[in-house]
């Protein structure tokens, strides 16, 4: 059976907004994390990697929220949903802390930019399994193949 369902388009530009801020925010962030040391650098790297991790997690809740099917009540099992919610924190962190060391090229960026992608595919999958609702998901193949290219490209590029 097929549902039909509607986008919220208050939310839908709330995650758009919420994605910017973040991004602006975290990068500003991990722009002190080279200028300081000791304790304030690992500080700088915790809050760039909790806004950047969580602007994401916040911008793919929200958008998730945004889409309703009148006919399919949703409810998002807890500890699921909070496992999504540390995984990019994680690897932006790792991200950061990556491209933040002294000698930073081709190499290093590919593999930081690989796991952050990977984190960022976990979780997105996470959330979706958190899902409780009346229906079974389904994935093509095809899709989640390009999911994965664009969450890992994406993950580099930043």
């Amino acid at each position: 059976m097929t549902h039909v369902g509607t986008h919220d388009g208050a939310l839908v530009g709330l995650s758009i907004l919420i994605a910017m801020a973040a991004s602006y925010t975290a990068l500003d962030l991990a722009g002190r994390i080279r200028a300081s040391s000791g304790w304030a650098k690992h500080a700088w790297l915790a809050t760039a990697a909790l806004a950047m991790g969580g602007g994401i997690w916040s911008m793919h809740f929200v958008a998730m929220l945004a889409f309703s099917m009148a006919d399919m009540p949703v409810d998002y099992d807890v500890s699921l949903t909070a496992l999504s919610f540390m995984l990019p924190v994680l690897v932006t962190g790792v991200g950061f802390y990556t491209v933040n060391r002294t000698a930073v090229g081709f190499k290093t960026l590919s593999l930081s930019g690989l796991v952050m992608g990977l984190g960022i595919v976990g979780m997105h999958y996470t959330g979706m399994a958190a899902m409780r609702m009346a229906a079974d998901l389904r994935y093509e193949s095809l899709w989640v193949a390009i999911s994965i290219l664009i969450a890992i490209g994406a993950s580099t590029i930043a």
